[in-house]
């Protein structure tokens, strides 16, 4: 009989010795239970071929088909990945619906010996307690916001403060980009449903009963868009906010867009919209530091002339509650360092 979840909680603490995913590797890439292996019982040409026939020839030649490339490719993995498993290993096998495809890998563990499960309503029934966690319930957790003009550090912020005991999330760590215009990062973002899925995951890892602090943005970071519970919980949180000198905002900007100041042909591309919102002779002097080489000067003048106002616009349209505010100095390793000290200390002392 099919195990079934009604908790997000329950099935991320399954307690099985693996978790199986038997669906094709794109429906693997796009999402999957945290900590599942791919075994695959058809890839994707298999898959796009037995759907093929089953709606243009025949149900009864598809499955056919579908039963010959299951038990074939199932008889591979028993042969291969899965051979070093003992007698008393116990896995549990989803693949898109619970249906066909895991339950036949699932029937040819159990007769091995091995003590197998499948999840009812496979990979759906998990999304859809994802799904509930995130748009349909409210979120259990209180946010605090760090919020500050760009350059300020914040995302360097929070490993910090996670170190000196205080619950947080790096949203654009899970969203892999930075979160404003030139926030594009080495290997692309995640589809929505990862990004979820890690958030979820990240949620239920924390205590409710203790603040979460998250960094301020807006409702989409780069393609991903923020869920309605969190997005939510966000606008709805109170907010700590940093400043620093220009100087040193420029100066840790130049570090953490190396990549992208590294590139300066893409770099104009990147800015070219802006000569709608900002004036062709703006972003003509950009181009021109571009190809000077003056990466200070230029990251000075785009967080002066550009991410400054655009923040302080949102801010006057927001009008968050403030709990504290906290000016560092100096951005460098012991400012920060000295910075996070004061900011844990504050919120540890602040009841929210």
């Amino acid at each position: 009989m099919a195990l079934r979840f009604t908790s997000l909680d329950q099935i991320l603490s399954h307690g099985f010795d693996t978790v199986i995913d038997v669906r094709s590797p794109a429906e693997f890439a796009e999402d999957h239970v945290p900590g599942a292996i791919n075994l695959p019982v058809l890839d994707n040409e298999e898959r796009a071929r037995v759907g093929t026939i089953y709606k243009q020839q025949s149900p009864f030649l598809a499955r056919k088909l579908g039963a010959a490339l299951v038990f074939r490719n199932a008889a591979a993995h028993i042969e291969g990945p899965l051979a070093h498993h003992e007698g008393g290993w116990r896995p549990l096998v989803y693949c898109w619906r619970g249906g066909q495809r895991s339950g036949a890998l699932t029937w040819m563990l159990q007769q091995i010996g091995w003590r197998a499960d499948v999840v009812e309503g496979g990979y759906r029934t998990y999304r859809r307690l994802v799904s509930h966690a995130l748009y349909d319930a409210p979120l259990r957790h209180r946010l605090v916001q760090l919020g500050g003009h760009t350059g300020t550090a914040k995302t360097a912020l929070l490993p910090r403060l996670e170190s000196r005991g205080l619950q947080v999330i790096d949203l654009e760590g899970l969203a892999r980009h930075r979160g404003s215009l030139l926030g594009d990062m080495p290997g692309g973002q995640p589809s929505q449903k990862e990004f979820e899925t890690n958030l979820a995951v990240a949620l239920e890892r924390l205590d409710p009963a203790r603040p979460v602090v998250v960094e301020a943005e807006s409702s989409k970071i780069g393609q991903i868009l923020l869920p309605p519970s969190l997005w939510a919980a966000m606008k709805d949180a109170p907010w700590i906010e940093v400043s620093a000198p220009i100087d040193e905002r420029a100066a840790y900007l130049d570090a953490a867009y190396d990549d992208i100041l590294s590139d300066g042909e893409r770099l104009k591309a990147q800015l070219a919209p802006l000569r709608y919102h900002r004036g062709h002779a703006l972003v003509d002097a950009w181009e021109g530091l571009i190809d000077a080489g003056e990466r200070i000067a230029l990251c000075r003048s785009l967080a002066a002339d550009h991410y400054d106002p655009a923040y302080d616009k949102s801010m006057s349209a927001v009008r968050p509650s403030v709990l504290q505010r906290f000016e560092a100095d100096s951005l460098d390793g012991a400012g920060l360092d000295a910075l996070a000290d004061r900011i844990a200390e504050g919120l540890q002392t602040t009841e929210i």
